[in-house]
C-alpha cells in the first residue's frame, strides 16, 4: 500500500512526534480503492527554525518516488510541536474535489 510507503518514509525522514497520513482520493473523481490524493500531517523539532517551503521541499524530497510514480496529489502540514500545541493539534480540512478526471 502506497499509504504505508508514505508513513514509513516519513517516520524515517522527521522522527515526528506525531504523524498523519490520510488517502483523500475518495474526494476525488477516481476509482473506489485509489491511493492516488493524500494528505499528511507531520510534526517534528526537525523543522525548527525553518519556513514553510523547505519543509515542503523536505517531505518532496523523502516522497520522490511515490510523487513521481503513483500520487497525483499531496497535501502537506507540516508544524514543530509548539506550533502543532498553538494551532490546538489539528489541520486544515481539504477541499472536495470540484471537478477534472484526476
Amino acid at each position: 500500500m502506497i499509504q504505508e510507503v508514505i508513513e514509513t518514509k516519513l517516520h524515517n525522514a522527521f522522527q515526528p512526534e506525531y504523524l498523519k497520513v490520510i488517502n483523500e482520493s475518495y474526494m476525488h473523481n477516481v476509482a473506489p480503492g485509489s491511493e492516488s490524493h493524500f494528505k499528511v500531517i507531520v510534526v517534528s523539532d526537525s523543522f525548527a527554525g525553518q519556513r514553510l517551503l523547505a519543509r515542503h521541499r523536505q517531505v518532496n524530497q523523502a516522497l520522490m518516488e511515490e510523487l513521481s510514480n503513483h500520487i497525483h496529489a499531496l497535501a502537506i502540514h507540516t508544524y514543530t510541536p509548539q506550533e502543532w500545541n498553538e494551532k490546538e493539534n489539528s489541520a486544515p480540512d481539504s477541499p472536495m474535489c470540484v471537478g477534472g478526471g484526476h
